[in-house]
């Protein structure tokens, strides 16, 4: 992944952002948070209040078969545990690893924003204005424990990954790539990108490859539906930012995570699905037969042909 430095706003809109591939900008004004937030500062500015974490006793997290529990610990001992290697108290072994599971006020309705949720450290943060301000949609707060590997997901909204404390490595494949990622929804069914299991995934293989570590300081562009995996190389705090790239009634009013597909894109599936139940009418040689047409007729009428 190409790493800029010093991009201006007029530049990344101008000459980056079209061309809707991740990006590293370093040198950016990110405000005090990059000096201020030690493990000590973090947990002293935002105090006792509780928050809720995942608790994972292995490196990869899977959100599919949900190997990892739910808890709700008090923020500044989630911090100081989150930074420790081995732990003297601890839910499930005395290695686990902790995320911050960054949320609303009410899960179900709220949206994550650093503003509200950590008012404090917000005032810490400087976010880049490289969008419109109607255009913002969340600011998550991300704190994980060194050695912890998040799922390969993509997200229907641009973002801003701002790396504050620490480092990452993230990998990421190309919303080109979808066929061959396995997916269930939004998540790949592939957790180790390193290591894949390729009787299980043989088309893994197909999708290129595209990495960079974020080092303190660096912001990754990553625009919506591109796949990324991260892998937090030293406990570390992040940012990240979502906004509305498509018109704000493009996106579905019950979505506080930025991961529910587009309301047009969910009603085709819909559609698709009722299609598929109508082949099933037909013997089996004349549903295959129309299938493959239906395929060819999709590849005609709405795929690209201008990737690079």
């Amino acid at each position: 992944v190409e790493r800029l430095a010093g991009v201006t706003r007029e530049r990344f809109l101008r000459d980056i952002y079209p061309r809707r591939k991740p990006v590293v900008l370093t040198g950016l004004e990110l405000g005090s948070c990059t000096t201020k937030w030690t493990t000590d500062y973090l947990s002293q500015a935002e105090g006792s209040k509780e928050v809720k974490i995942h608790v994972s006793a292995v490196p990869q997290m899977d959100f599919l078969s949900k190997n990892f529990v739910y808890r709700t610990l008090p923020f500044d001992v989630f911090v100081r545990r989150a930074a420790e290697f081995k732990h003297k108290e601890y839910f499930l072994t005395e290695d686990e690893r902790y995320y911050l599971r960054s949320v609303g006020e009410d899960v179900r309705r709220d949206i994550a924003d650093i503003r509200k949720q950590f008012p404090i450290l917000a005032e810490d943060v400087h976010i880049p204005e490289y969008f419109e301000k109607e255009q913002f949609f969340s600011s998550v707060f991300r704190i994980s424990s060194a050695g912890l590997q998040l799922w390969t997901h993509y997200d229907v909204m641009d973002n801003f990954l701002i790396q504050v404390t620490g480092k990452k490595r993230v990998v990421l494949y190309s919303p080109r790539d979808a066929p061959y990622l396995y997916l269930s929804g939004t998540k790949s069914e592939v957790l180790d990108v390193d290591n894949p299991d390729l009787e299980k995934y043989p088309l893994f293989v197909k999708a290129k490859r595209y990495q960079c570590v974020l080092e303190a300081g660096d912001v990754l562009f990553i625009p919506a539906l591109w796949f990324h995996n991260v892998l937090s190389e030293e406990f570390g705090v992040a940012l990240n930012v979502f906004w509305k790239h498509l018109p704000a009634e493009s996106y579905d009013k019950t979505d506080t995570y930025g991961n529910k597909d587009p309301m047009a894109a969910s009603r085709a599936i819909q559609i698709l699905d009722r299609a598929l139940k109508t082949l099933e009418e037909l013997p089996e040689e004349y549903r295959d037969f129309y299938a493959r047409r239906m395929v060819l007729r999709i590849q005609e009428k709405a795929y690209r042909n201008d990737y690079g």
